[in-house]
């Protein structure tokens, strides 16, 4: 069975190098898909909204030889949950964090919010796409974003692959993407967010992660008919923190799995 994992914002499938080389050596298949737009081309006329991400991974996933056990991490969640809940897809299960973000009350956080913004949303993915790996500074700024990204890459590998696509066309992505979700992802995703999925499911919390609240990410795992786990002390980054815990909780999972 080949483990399919998609990264979040803003990232690449090179979050994932820590876990698919111990899935490697445990002899497991596994592929990280690059969501179009990031360290990926761009396909001409794609809006880079949150439903044309679904209906991309639901082709994506179309192509692949049989089921797959499909993992979505932060925006990538969202997606994943999207594609399980609302399209005909080959998934034998399925795994996400930040289910939080999904939830029917959830408001937008300060960094959303600017992105959400025209003109404030474009200066700030520019002075990102700008900053320096070391920039630094308060949480919430451009700089601070790029060397926490960076600074959680387990090898200065992963670190200079992912920096060389955090790019204009990154930004751009990013800024539809999160302005299609008007006021949240529930509004237009919540009817079948909120019903069992047929494919068994997991929602990873990371125990660390501020941005994952954990009272509505166990509502909507029970909404969805999931299983869920911890990640104690990771934050959220966690497949990249600490990778044998990450490998750990999925092979178990995988293992329950019919």
């Amino acid at each position: 069975m080949t483990a399919v994992f998609l990264h979040g914002v803003p990232e690449t499938g090179a979050i994932w190098n820590g876990v698919r080389l111990r899935l490697a050596d445990a002899e497991v298949p596994s592929v990280a898909l690059d969501l179009p737009g990031f360290g990926s081309p761009r396909p001409a006329g794609f809006g880079a909204t949150k439903e044309e991400y679904a209906q991309w991974l639901a082709a994506e996933l179309r192509g692949f030889d049989g089921p797959v056990d499909l993992v979505g991490h932060d925006w990538g969640a969202g997606i994943v949950l999207r594609v399980v809940t609302a399209f005909d897809v080959p998934v034998r299960s399925w795994a996400v964090d930040c289910a939080s973000v999904t939830h029917r009350d959830v408001v937008w956080h300060d960094m959303a919010r600017i992105w959400r913004t025209p003109g404030r949303g474009e200066d700030w993915m520019a002075e990102f796409v700008a900053a320096s790996a070391d920039a630094g500074g308060r949480p919430g700024e451009p700089g601070w974003m790029k060397t926490a990204l960076l600074a959680s890459c387990p090898t200065p590998g992963d670190a200079a692959q992912i920096e060389k696509d955090l790019d204009s066309t990154m930004g751009e992505c990013i800024l539809a993407l999160y302005r299609s979700a008007t006021p949240n992802i529930f509004a237009d995703w919540g009817a079948e967010l909120s019903r069992p999925t047929s494919a068994p499911g997991l929602v990873l919390r990371a125990t660390a992660d501020d941005s994952d609240d954990p009272a509505r990410s166990a509502e909507m795992a029970r909404g969805l008919g999931a299983r869920t786990a911890e990640l104690a002390r990771l934050g959220h980054w966690w497949m990249m923190e600490d990778p044998d815990a990450a490998v750990t909780a999925l092979r178990s999972f995988w293992a329950s799995s019919p």
